[in-house]
């Protein structure tokens, strides 16, 4: 069986934000056991899973991110949305639209410091849409 629904994100700041209360409030009950799929429809931004405890983890990752693939760089010709515009998609093309994640006595079954990220690559991305996927 599959149930699947799309939500909107509220508008994030450029950066890496753990969003596992938005999605684990969007899921209601989950089975006692299957997948979870969770797409996000934009190019300019992904997902990941990471530590979830220490917040100094976000700063690095956008530091980290910056500098192997800073904005503005002269390489790239796709400029017309803006000097943050192509580093977003090649970070995002680094980072995927996509993640699954194990459903296991009706919880995510992530690890003990494992948080769900939005990597927010726009200087102002605006909303995100995700479709979130159960299968069981």
């Amino acid at each position: 069986m599959v149930e699947q629904k799309e939500i909107i994100l509220p508008p994030f700041a450029r950066g890496y934000h753990i969003i596992t209360g938005y999605i684990k409030n969007e899921l209601g009950k989950l089975p006692e056991k299957g997948l979870l799929n969770i797409f996000i429809k934009h190019t300019s931004a992904a997902l990941t899973i990471n530590e979830n405890a220490d917040p100094s983890v976000t700063l690095d990752f956008e530091r980290f991110m910056n500098h192997l693939i800073p904005d503005g760089d002269r390489l790239f010709t796709h400029t017309i949305e803006g000097t943050d515009d192509m580093a977003a998609h090649i970070k995002s093309s680094i980072f995927g639209q996509s993640l699954t994640i194990p459903i296991t006595n009706h919880k995510l079954n992530l690890g003990t410091w494992q948080g769900i990220y939005l990597c927010e690559f726009r200087n102002h991305g605006g909303n995100r849409k995700l479709v979130i996927t159960i299968y069981y």
